[in-house]
């Protein structure tokens, strides 16, 4: 497995990491404790060394099942968690609500020691803000972490789903490892200018929904169902409708996946891989066959000439459906 670096910081991470949120939380019921055990361990022994999950994930017991995994292996791999949320409101209970955000300071370092003895470490190694919290300033929730930082609690500070200004007011008091936000080609807001910032910044960028919640594997169509447990229920993008119309985005990775004798889900990863080098993806599985797949795209070699096609004909194509419900929505791009 290649290695990449996040940015600046000097925090050195597999090419691509694997995204935990799915083994507990938001796609059904979570999947048996055992299995997603021997699933972690198995990336481990594969070369994945970058392991994200959250407390609100659950909550809590995505961090308690990646903490069990990797305590082992503990001095192989790199572990990324969240803080922001208030956890005492049960995240099942918002659908068409509006989470709510808690990243005042003593809230802050409380999530930290309660992770840190679900994580079963010493020291949390990446540490994001889950959702840019609009009634604490920036300034606050990173010099929180600063503390975190220097008091050997936390390696390295992130945000995910922040603006711009957001991000560089946060970088003048503690600097910004990396930036979690969602990006794949059919959500490209990111290009505009978040990229160009986290560039200039020296910041790493750790794409979620590589694979666009599952859809750009090719393996929904407009016949695909989802229960009431499953997130995707709730999203627009997820509609009948909205599935059937996107069908072009998933033929266009299809085409280009024929060409490199790879699948859709390995050219729309090896896609990601190849806008930075400083970009590293975290698709989610529960199967070591998707696992072992997704680890393929790292060794599929896009040429500019592919690129440059598959750039060309995703521009000639409109994405249907909002990716949130506005609510939800609303959470992002503070």
């Amino acid at each position: 497995m290649h290695k990449r670096t996040l940015g600046k910081s000097g925090l050195e991470v597999s090419a691509l990491g694997l995204g935990c949120m799915g083994m507990s939380f938001s796609y059904g019921p979570p999947k048996d404790k055992q299995e997603m055990i021997a699933l972690l361990r198995a990336a481990v022994e594969r070369g994945i060394t970058f392991f994200d999950t959250a407390e609100v994930y659950g909550p809590f017991i995505n961090e308690e099942l990646v903490g069990e995994a990797l305590a082992p292996l503990r001095d192989r791999v790199v572990i990324a968690t969240k803080f922001g949320f208030d956890t005492s409101v049960d995240p099942r209970a918002m659908k068409g609500g509006t989470p709510v955000l808690n990243s005042r300071p003593a809230h802050i370092k409380a999530v930290a020691e309660a992770s840190l003895k679900r994580l079963r470490t010493e020291v949390i190694d990446l540490f994001y803000q889950h959702r840019v919290d609009p009634d604490v300033p920036i300034e606050e929730v990173a010099g929180a972490v600063k503390e975190l930082i220097a008091a050997g609690k936390v390696r390295h500070f992130g945000l995910s789903e922040a603006s711009a200004r957001t991000i560089r007011r946060a970088h003048s008091v503690q600097p910004v490892a990396a930036l979690q936000s969602e990006y794949s080609l059919w959500w490209r807001r990111p290009e505009a200018e978040i990229i160009p910032t986290l560039e200039e910044l020296g910041i790493g960028l750790v794409p979620y929904s590589p694979l666009g919640k599952g859809y750009l594997t090719g393996k929904m169509d407009e016949k695909t169902t989802f229960a009431s447990s499953d997130f995707r229920s709730s999203l627009p993008r997820f509609t009948p409708e909205a599935l059937q119309a996107n069908r072009a985005m998933v033929e266009l990775l299809a085409r280009i996946a024929a060409q490199k004798n790879a699948t859709p889900a390995q050219i729309a990863l090896a896609w990601l891989l190849a806008q930075k080098p400083w970009i590293v993806p975290i698709p989610g599985t529960t199967k070591l066959a998707r696992l072992e797949e997704n680890i393929g795209a790292v060794s599929v070699e896009l040429t500019v000439g592919d690129l440059a096609e598959i750039d060309s004909a995703a521009a000639q194509i409109t994405v249907q459906g909002n990716r949130y419900p506005e609510k939800l929505e609303e959470l992002t791009g503070r």
